[in-house]
């Protein structure tokens, strides 16, 4: 198992890194489109679909609205999206209960939408606007940071949990994840953040807004991971799929991401470092 996760993430590495940083912005759109639509293919799963038809149907329809919303303003979506991820928040919260109202296929299939799609236009409004903090003026650099500071996250909370996770953080979600995950996670975070502020020769008070915003992306970036694993425990599955060889599925590399791209990108918007930019 170990040989070939390692042999997949060595084909997929270069990939992800030639899509995400050397595209054109419009090229940049059609491989993250790409990405989200396999995504989507896998939500059906989750959703309850389980023939191929329906699934490959509601991949088309997801890609069908991300076209839509090329030319939609950004903040049109991600303030939505902040609202669902708070309603995403008491799912999880109250798990078991309340999965009768949300358990339904039409439900279930419907979050899909509320997950992926933002996270594809944060993604593409990361790519196409204006950054300008500190020094800092290329757009991809926010792009690579708010990877980090979800991958930051999970190590940091990795070694915490192992050290010393005894508190559960939701034992009917995720056994595995606990309470001193998340706080050597977000430790982790806000030292990352400050080294990235000091490089980057932020003032006093763009550190520690940048800090702030950092602790909270990578605070809610748990959130992605808890609302599918609770979506797969209900459906009674362990990988959203069988897609990437070692790794499970799309949505098992990229759960995280969905929930922090999209409040990154809202968040650095509202502080204006970030401004829309244009295909």
């Amino acid at each position: 198992m170990l040989k070939t996760r390692i042999i997949t993430a060595l084909i997929l590495a270069p990939i992800a890194i030639g899509g995400i940083f050397f595209l054109p912005p419009l090229g940049f759109a059609l491989f993250t489109a790409a990405i989200i639509t396999l995504g989507a293919w896998e939500w059906a799963n989750l959703s309850g679909i389980e023939g191929q038809g329906g699934r490959v149907v509601y991949a088309a329809v997801t890609a069908a609205i991300l076209y839509g919303l090329l030319n939609v303003p950004a903040v049109a979506v991600l303030w939505p999206a902040l609202v669902w991820w708070f309603i995403g928040f008491l799912l999880v919260r109250g798990y078991p209960a309340g999965s009768d109202q949300w358990g339904s296929v039409p439900v279930r299939a419907a979050m899909g939408l509320l997950v992926l799609v933002p996270a594809w236009v944060g993604l593409n409004h990361l790519r196409t606007g204006g950054l300008d903090f500190g020094l800092i003026d290329n757009s991809l650099w926010a792009i690579l940071y708010v990877f980090c500071v979800v991958w930051v996250a999970d190590i940091g909370a990795y070694f915490a949990g192992r050290a010393f996770g005894k508190a559960k953080l939701a034992p009917r979600v995720s056994p595995g994840k606990s309470w001193a995950g998340v706080w050597g996670g977000l430790v982790a975070v806000g030292v990352f953040a400050v080294i990235v502020s000091l490089l980057a020769s932020a003032d006093g008070l763009d550190t520690v807004l940048l800090v702030l915003a950092s602790l909270f992306t990578g605070l809610v970036s748990v959130l992605g991971d808890l609302l599918e694993s609770m979506l797969k425990r209900f459906r009674g599955i362990k990988d959203s799929s069988q897609l990437l060889p070692g790794h499970g599925g799309i949505l098992d590399r990229i759960d995280s991401l969905t929930v922090a791209i999209p409040v990154f990108a809202l968040i650095i918007t509202q502080l204006g470092w970030l401004t829309a930019g244009q295909w």
